[in-house]
């Protein structure tokens, strides 16, 4: 059996994203319980600017290619700021983490739409399945939705905010370490903001202080560099597929870890995404050619 350093590598970067970003959900509200949702968000993005700066003056590289700079700080106020606010103020007017998530799932879906004009039955009920599958994990979560129309107009925005992001950072062709910094100064100065209209409260103690080491460096650094890269090298679709993964991945980390039970209804879901996942990703794109948008401007590939 021959070895393919190249699959082995994209599997491992693969599985590495979902555990990391999967692990975000469960230091999130651990850190949660200790400060106010918006000083938790505005420390975090200070502490990844602070990380990524460190980097540049290492790397004496600080800004995007010129050309390109508008774009990338567009995409960052989308992927990154907007989404992020609007994903706090959905749960801040009573929208569940799972209803959240389930309608976020909604994202491949979008993305498939948008992207690429013609698509195989299979890929398609290959997202649909994961798409269920993704509801019969959070059903709980849905049971106990408390739904205002502000939650869901934030909520929708936060799914907008993700797909049109996602789909502008394939646009950019730079190396994402190129492009971070700008894009999470910006999401900083979209939530300083926000700020005096939003509670800020925080409690230096260990258990603000680890979340938010998680949160700053592992996901905001870490974990976004993986998704940048894996957007860079693949389908979009396929990659915002693997989104699926997280709540599943949430749960099994909250047994393992918490020791909360899954129930049944939870572990068939699960083997729903993975059956989805798998119709998604042994069907390709039949136009590759709309996945891969041109990048305006000068170009600096990894």
């Amino acid at each position: 059996m021959s070895f393919d350093r190249s699959a082995w590598t994209s599997h491992g970067s693969t599985a590495l994203f979902v555990l990391l970003w999967s692990g975000g959900a469960i230091f999130a509200k651990w850190g949660l319980f200790h400060a106010s949702a918006f000083a938790f968000l505005l420390l975090r993005f200070i502490l990844a600017l602070a990380a990524l700066l460190l980097i540049c003056a290492r790397r004496w590289r600080w800004l995007p290619e010129p050309g390109t700079r508008a774009t990338v700080a567009a995409t960052g106020l989308l992927l990154i700021g907007g989404y992020s606010i609007c994903y706090l103020l959905a749960l801040d007017h009573g929208i569940t983490p799972g209803v959240l998530a389930t309608l976020l799932g909604a994202q491949p879906i979008l993305t498939l739409a948008l992207l690429e004009r013609r698509y195989s039955r299979a890929r398609l009920a290959g997202l649909f399945l994961a798409f269920c599958g993704l509801a019969m994990v959070m059903v709980q979560s849905i049971g106990m939705a408390r739904f205002s129309v502000a939650g869901m107009a934030y909520a929708f925005a936060a799914l907008a905010c993700m797909t049109l992001g996602a789909i502008l950072q394939k646009r950019v062709r730079q190396a994402p370490m190129d492009v971070m910094p700008l894009q999470y100064a910006v999401s900083l100065a979209l939530c300083l903001l926000f700020a005096p209209f939003q509670p800020i409260r925080v409690e230096w103690v260990a258990g603000f202080v680890l979340p938010l080491l998680w949160m700053g460096l592992v996901i905001s650094v870490g974990a976004t560099l993986l998704f940048y890269r894996m957007i860079q090298a693949g389908n979009l679709v396929n990659v915002t597929s693997l989104f699926y993964l997280v709540p599943a991945g949430t749960a099994m980390l909250d047994y393992l870890i918490l020791g909360n039970r899954l129930s049944a209804l939870s572990v068939a879901g699960m083997g729903a995404i993975l059956l989805g996942l798998m119709l998604v990703l042994r069907n390709p794109a039949r136009d590759a050619a709309s996945s891969a948008i041109p990048a305006p401007g000068p170009s600096n590939t990894r």
